[in-house]
């Protein structure tokens, strides 16, 4: 079984930032029904180059993995994951490059130097529409910048 680690601090690169941006005033829900609006019909897994871009949290029950610039997915896992939403890195289990859903898993990392968190199963992987959800976070930032004066 693979393990890959990703660090908070490469979300904020590259195409990643206008997701950050435009979803840090919003709450978990509505940063997670974002997410679910612009993602496709569930698939059992994807394939990654080992390498993964980046990830957004999205509460206790959700996170965004980017496996390339303009692609990612919209993993749901098992809840209560109550770590997911305040770790700095995480980790994914995976088999040979792949990552399955109902078999792997999320691993929060919280840096904390106390006992690591319990992994959260991925109960389902959906593909997200990259550009569309650029988009949609586009207008909802101009949106909020036009309200704001």
């Amino acid at each position: 079984m693979k393990f890959l680690q990703i660090t908070f601090g490469a979300l904020v690169t590259g195409a990643l930032s206008l997701t950050a941006c435009a979803t840090d005033r919003m709450t978990d829900n509505e940063k997670l029904a974002l997410y679910r609006a612009h993602a496709a019909a569930p698939v059992q897994s994807f394939r990654y180059l080992n390498r993964i871009d980046g990830w957004t949290p999205l509460g206790d029950s959700a996170v965004a993995i980017w496996t390339r610039p303009n692609e990612a997915y919209l993993l749901e896992v098992d809840s209560p994951c109550p770590d997911l939403d305040f770790a700095q890195a995480i980790g994914l289990t995976s088999q040979f490059g792949i990552v399955y859903s109902r078999f792997d898993k999320v691993i929060p990392r919280t840096g904390t130097g106390g006992p690591e968190p319990m992994p959260c199963h991925i109960r389902q992987i959906r593909p997200l529409d990259v550009k569309a959800l650029k988009s949609a976070e586009k207008d909802i930032r101009r949106q909020r910048e036009e309200a704001s004066g």
